[in-house]
């Protein structure tokens, strides 16, 4: 019996050495986290997250994810519990978007036409289309698409958005 005992315990620190310096991002967990967070008010939050302690929901998650779910992301470089689509629901309908390597792809559910904002990250930069919309200057300015391949830079301030509203207001009238 000891020595089963001994083999066990030997084999799960030989084990856990196969992991070492992998914290991985524990997505099945964190998702648990975030839906108690839209549960309801703080209390109802609190009384969730004392369940879920005493149920060991959160214990088992955390398991889950050491032991399987973070080795998955270790060794092939993506989570599988990772969610990079999101459901909106904006007044003119519903859009998805999803997350890839240079930016976003927003698509209408109704028509599914789809949108594409790519970063460059060479430029510090966001474009559609190939036409750049938005490039950071320093930390106070960037540079906004104008119309007709124009460019402005403004103030990152409540006013410097107030003063480019008006003047794409101006310039949507002029068109």
């Amino acid at each position: 019996m000891k020595k089963k005992l001994v083999l066990a315990v030997s084999v799960l620190l030989s084990g856990s050495l196969m992991f070492s310096s992998c914290i991985g991002s524990f997505g099945l967990t964190n998702k648990i986290f975030e839906w108690n967070n839209e549960v309801g008010g703080k209390w109802v939050n609190e009384v969730v997250f004392f369940a879920f302690l005493i149920l060991p929901v959160y214990e088992i998650s955390l398991i889950a994810d050491g032991l399987v779910i973070n080795s998955i992301e270790f060794w092939s470089g993506s989570n599988p519990l990772a969610d990079n689509v999101q459901h909106i629901k904006g007044e003119n309908g519903n859009y998805t978007v999803a997350s890839n390597e240079n930016g976003y792809v927003i698509t209408d559910e109704a028509t599914q036409e789809k949108v594409e904002l790519v970063y460059n990250s060479e430029e510090d930069s966001w474009s559609v289309d190939g036409i750049t919309f938005l490039t950071f200057v320093d930390d106070e300015h960037v540079s906004v698409y104008a119309g007709e391949g124009q460019m402005v830079t403004i103030e990152k301030s409540e006013a410097g958005l107030m003063a480019y509203k008006a003047m794409a207001g101006a310039y949507m009238a002029c068109k």
